[in-house]
C-alpha cells in the first residue's frame, strides 16, 4: 500500500510536470505563432544595399571629394580579413558559427543574473542584432525580443553565416559618424581593413556597445581596458597566439583622434566650388538619397592644375581691386579674453573656430597685443609669435560701425583689436602682412569647346568663406559680352563683316521715358563696318543692327544658344541688360569656337553605381575606331559628331574672325596677348557694376566675371578688359602650355577677300598695311560696298558726322546732331548714365 501510494504520488507529480511542460510548450508555441505573424520580410536582407559614400575622382583617378549622410564604405564578406571578423565575434558572440541564431545558454545566464539582482545585460547574438538593426528598431520590450528570436532563427535558414556577418559589420555604428568597419578603420586609424593590427581590430570591436563611452581621448583608460578584454577573448578562443596577445595588450591606443595618425580628410583637397557644383547637379539628376547614399563613383572633368590656376588668378584680380580701394573691413570673428589666457587657450580656440582656411599662401592668426605701432600675433601652426608692422597697414582706412571710413595711419591698432582673428601672409624678412578677403567677388570657368568638359570652375574668392557659386548661381547682366549674339543673328540675316552701319545718336521712346544710348567714349563715329562695331564694342551700331533684324530674331538666337530660357525682346537687351550666368555664357561662346555645333557643359565624364555599372556618360559622339584593341602607329581614331548645329559654320567663322579683332586691336588688346589665335569679347555694364571677359582659342573657352554680390558701382576705370582680361590671359597661358592651340578651322563654302577695316572697301589682293583685314564671305555672296549698303536701322544719323573715321581717335565729340525727328539736339560733353537703361558699355 505504501509503495502504491508513493508511486501514485510521484505519478501525479510526473503527470503535472508533463501537463505543465505541454502547457508551457503550447503557450510558447502560441506566443511565437502570434508574434510570428506579420513580421518584416527577412528575405529582403539578401539584397542588402546600405547607404554608402559617393566619391568623386579626377580624370587621373585621384580621390578629390566624397559625400555621404552616413559615412559607410561597403566591404563584402570576402574582403573583410579574418582578424577583424574574429575580433567582433570574440567581443559580441563567441558561439556565432555554432548557434542557430540565438544562444540559449547566454539567455539563461542573463536571466539568472537579472533574477539575482545583478546588472541587466543583453544576450543578443550577432544574428539577433542584425534583426534589430535592420528590421525591428531599438525598442526595449519583451515583444521586440520575441520577434527578434523568431527572425534570427528564420534568417539563419535563409543566409549563410558569412553573409549575416557581412550585414552586421557593414551596418553597425562605430562613432565619429562612421558606419561599418571599413569606414571606422579609416576614421580611427586612416587604414584599410587589411592594414589593421590586432590591437586596432580589437579596439573597433569594443565600439558597438557605446562608441562615446570608449572615445580614445576622453575615455582612454576605459577604452584600453575594454580593448584588452577583447584581446584576451581572442586569445582564449584560439584566434591569436599568446605572444601576440601579450604584446598587443601592452601597446598604447594610437588613433587619428589622439594625433598619432593623419586624418584621412587631410589627404583630400579642400572642398571647392567644382565638387560642390557636382553635388548640386547630381543631387538634382539622381535625387539626394541616391547621391548621398548610393555609393556612386563619379569621374569629374576637372583638371586640378588648371583649377588651382583659376583660383589663383581670380583671387589675384580680386585682391588687386580690393587693395586699390584702400579700405579694411571690420573683423567679424574675435576671441574672448578667456581664450587668450595661456598658449594652449588661444591655439585651441583658433583650431575650433570655423574660419576660411582654403586660401593658398595665407595663414590664420589672432591678435595677442600691441607693441608701439606693431601688432603681436599668434599664428596657427607656428610656434613663435609674429609681428605686423605699422607700415604694413597704412594702405587701409578702417570701416567704422556706422559705415564711415576712418583715417589712414601707420598703426596696426588703427585697424585691429586684441582677440581679432585675421588672415596673414608671411614676408621674406620674418614679418607678417595683414590680409583680408575682398568684398568684391567673381567667378571663372573654362571648358573644352568640342566636348563641353569643364576643366576649371572658381565660384568666388574662397569656398569656405562663401559657398555661393558665382559661376553658376549668380545671375548678372552680361553687358557687352552679349553683343556677339546680336552680330551672329545679323550675319545669318544677310549682313557681312564689311556692311556699313551708322554710328550716330539715337533717341527711343520707352514706357520709362526717352532712352538715349551712347558709346563708352561719348563719341559718334559715323558710317562704320560691322567688324569695327564688335571690335570696339559700339553700342549705337549694335542697337541699329538689332532694330534692323528685329529683337525677336536676336532673342531666338540667345535662347538657341542657351543664354536665356526666355529673352524679353527689348532693344536694351541687345546691350546685355537681361541677366544670365557665367556658366551659360561660356557654354554659348564654345559654340562660336567649335564651328556652330551645340555643346552642353558638363562637370562629370561618367557616373557608375555601387556595382560599377555606368549609369551616365557625357560624351555621346561616335568613335568606331575606339573599340579596336589596338591602333596602328600614327593613326588617329575618327570621331563622328552627331550634335545639333545651332548656327551656320561660315557665320561662326566670320564671327570668330571679328572677335579676334577684339583681342588684336579692340577693347581687350591691352590685357590679352597669347601665343595662339584668340577671340573674345569684353563686357562692362552701366555704372561699372559688373565686368566680364569671355574668350576662346581653337580648343578652350574661358570666361571671367567680377562684381559685388549686391551690385554697386565699382568706380572709374573698372572694365571687363582691364579687370577680367588679365585673369583670362594668365590662365590661358598655362592652359595653352598644357593643351596647345592653333588656327581656327576655316569651314568650306566660302572665300577670302581683303577689306579696308575702316571703310569696308574691297581692296586688291596685293594690299597690305594695318588697315587691311582678310574677311571670309559665303560662296555666291558678293561683298557689297558703297553708300547704298549703309544701314541706319531706321534711325536718322547726325548730319555733321564724318563719312568714315580712321580709328578711335579720328573723331571729335559731337555737340549738336540731327535726331530721328529731324530736330537739332545738343549732346552734353559728359552724358549722364541716369538717362540710360541698364545695358552694355564696352
Amino acid at each position: 500500500m505504501i509503495l502504491r501510494a508513493i508511486l501514485s504520488f510521484f505519478g501525479s507529480i510526473f503527470s503535472l510536470i508533463c501537463i505543465g511542460a505541454v502547457g508551457v510548450a503550447v503557450l510558447v508555441g502560441a506566443i511565437f505563432y502570434m508574434y510570428g505573424r506579420d513580421l518584416p520580410n527577412h528575405e529582403q536582407l539578401a539584397q542588402y544595399t546600405p547607404p554608402t559614400i559617393s566619391r568623386i575622382y579626377s580624370g587621373h583617378g585621384e580621390l578629390i571629394d566624397e559625400f555621404a549622410q552616413e559615412r559607410r564604405l561597403f566591404a563584402p564578406a570576402d574582403t573583410i580579413p579574418p582578424l577583424v571578423k574574429n575580433a567582433f565575434i570574440s567581443a559580441e558572440d563567441k558561439y556565432f558559427y555554432t548557434h542557430k541564431g540565438y544562444d540559449p545558454l547566454g539567455m539563461a545566464k542573463a536571466a539568472l543574473d537579472a533574477a539575482q539582482g545583478g546588472r541587466l545585460r543583453g544576450a543578443s547574438t550577432i544574428t539577433q542584432q542584425v534583426m534589430k538593426n535592420f528590421l525591428l528598431g531599438g525598442e526595449r520590450s519583451a515583444e521586440r525580443k520575441i520577434k527578434e528570436l523568431i527572425l534570427a532563427a528564420r534568417i539563419e535558414q535563409t543566409l549563410d553565416k558569412d553573409k549575416i556577418l557581412e550585414l552586421y559589420l557593414n551596418e553597425i555604428f562605430l562613432g565619429q559618424n562612421s558606419f561599418g568597419v571599413a569606414a571606422a578603420a579609416q576614421t580611427y586609424f586612416n587604414k584599410t581593413l587589411a592594414q589593421l593590427t590586432v590591437e586596432e581590430a580589437a579596439y573597433l570591436a569594443v565600439l558597438p556597445k557605446a562608441p562615446s563611452n570608449y572615445h580614445p581621448v576622453r575615455h582612454a583608460e576605459r577604452a584600453i581596458s575594454r580593448r584588452n578584454f577583447v584581446l584576451r577573448e581572442m586569445y582564449e578562443n584560439g584566434y591569436i597566439e599568446k605572444a601576440a596577445y601579450e604584446e598587443a595588450k601592452e601597446r598604447p591606443l594610437m588613433t587619428v583622434q589622439t594625433g598619432d595618425y593623419e586624418p584621412f580628410k587631410k589627404q583630400l583637397p579642400d572642398r571647392d566650388y567644382f565638387t560642390d557644383e557636382i553635388r548640386r547637379q547630381l543631387s538634382k539628376d539622381f535625387g539626394e538619397d541616391e547621391f548621398f547614399g548610393g555609393g556612386l563613383t563619379v569621374r569629374a572633368t576637372v583638371d586640378r592644375e588648371l583649377q588651382d590656376e583659376a583660383a589663383l588668378e581670380l583671387r589675384r584680380a580680386l585682391e588687386t581691386y580690393d587693395r586699390r580701394q584702400g579700405v579694411f573691413h571690420r573683423v567679424r570673428t574675435t576671441l574672448t579674453p578667456e581664450h587668450l589666457n595661456g598658449e594652449g587657450g588661444w591655439r585651441k580656440a583658433v583650431d575650433d573656430t570655423v574660419f576660411p582656411r582654403d586660401i593658398d599662401g595665407w595663414d590664420i592668426a589672432v591678435v595677442l597685443g600691441f607693441e608701439g605701432a606693431d601688432a603681436i600675433i599668434g599664428i596657427e601652426g607656428v610656434e613663435e609669435q609674429g609681428r605686423i608692422t605699422g607700415e604694413d597697414v597704412k594702405w587701409a582706412r578702417p570701416r567704422q560701425e556706422d559705415g564711415s571710413l576712418g583715417k589712414r595711419l601707420a598703426d596696426a591698432s588703427n585697424l585691429l583689436t586684441v582677440g581679432d582673428m585675421i588672415h596673414v601672409k608671411a614676408g621674406e624678412d620674418g614679418t607678417w602682412s595683414l590680409r583680408q578677403i575682398p568684398e568684391v567677388q567673381g567667378g571663372f570657368m573654362a571648358m573644352d569647346v568640342n566636348t563641353g568638359r569643364v576643366l576649371a570652375m572658381q565660384g568666388g574668392y574662397s569656398y569656405q568663406h562663401s559657398v555661393f557659386n558665382r559661376a553658376t548661381q549668380a545671375t548678372r547682366q552680361p553687358g557687352s559680352s552679349f553683343k556677339p549674339f546680336v552680330y551672329a543673328a545679323a550675319l545669318d540675316s544677310g549682313f557681312a563683316p564689311n556692311t556699313i552701319v551708322v554710328d550716330a545718336p539715337i533717341e527711343i521712346n520707352t514706357p520709362q521715358g526717352l532712352w538715349r544710348p551712347k558709346n563708352a567714349s561719348n563719341k559718334f563715329y559715323g558710317p562704320t563696318p560691322v567688324r569695327t562695331g564688335i571690335e570696339q564694342s559700339r553700342n549705337l551700331m549694335t542697337i541699329r543692327l538689332a532694330q534692323e533684324i528685329g529683337m525677336d530674331t536676336v532673342a531666338s538666337y540667345a535662347e538657341r544658344f542657351g543664354v536665356y530660357d526666355d529673352m524679353n525682346p527689348f532693344l536694351s537687351n541687345a546691350l546685355g541688360a537681361q541677366e544670365s550666368t557665367l556658366y551659360k555664357m561660356v557654354a554659348a561662346y564654345a559654340m562660336f569656337a567649335n564651328g556652330g555645333e551645340r555643346v552642353e557643359p558638363t562637370l562629370v565624364d561618367r557616373v557608375q553605381d555601387r556595382w560599377g555599372r555606368t549609369v551616365y556618360r557625357h560624351d555621346r559622339r561616335i568613335c568606331n575606331d575606339c573599340q579596336l584593341a589596338s591602333l596602328d602607329p600614327n593613326f588617329a581614331p575618327a570621331i563622328v559628331s552627331n550634335r545639333e548645329r545651332v548656327m551656320d559654320a561660315v557665320t561662326a567663322y566670320q564671327l570668330t574672325s571679328m572677335m579676334t579683332g577684339v583681342v588684336d586691336r579692340g577693347t581687350a588688346s591691352r590685357t590679352v596677348n597669347l601665343p595662339v589665335p584668340t577671340a573674345g569679347k569684353t563686357g562692362t555694364t552701366n555704372d561699372s557694376k559688373d565686368v566680364w571677359f569671355i574668350g576662346f582659342t581653337s580648343n578652350i573657352v574661358a570666361g571671367c566675371y567680377i562684381g559685388h554680390d549686391r551690385p554697386r558701382n565699382m568706380g572709374r576705370g573698372a572694365s571687363g578688359g582691364g579687370m577680367c582680361g588679365p585673369v583670362f590671359n594668365s590662365f590661358m597661358k598655362k592652359a595653352i602650355r598644357k593643351y596647345g592651340g592653333g588656327k581656327f578651322e576655316v569651314p568650306p563654302g566660302g572665300y577670302f577677300v581683303k577689306i579696308d577695316r575702316f571703310s569696308g572697301a574691297i581692296l586688291p589682293e596685293n594690299a597690305s598695311g594695318p588697315h587691311v583685314v582678310l574677311e571670309y564671305f559665303r560662296e555666291g555672296e558678293e561683298p557689297t560696298y558703297g553708300l547704298g549698303a549703309i544701314l541706319d536701322g531706321g534711325f536718322a544719323m547726325g548730319s555733321n558726322l564724318n563719312l568714315f573715321s580712321r580709328g578711335e581717335s579720328d573723331v571729335t565729340a559731337v555737340t549738336q546732331v540731327t535726331t530721328s525727328t529731324g530736330k537739332r539736339a545738343v549732346i552734353p560733353k559728359r552724358a549722364n548714365f541716369g538717362t540710360l537703361s541698364a545695358g552694355g558699355l564696352y
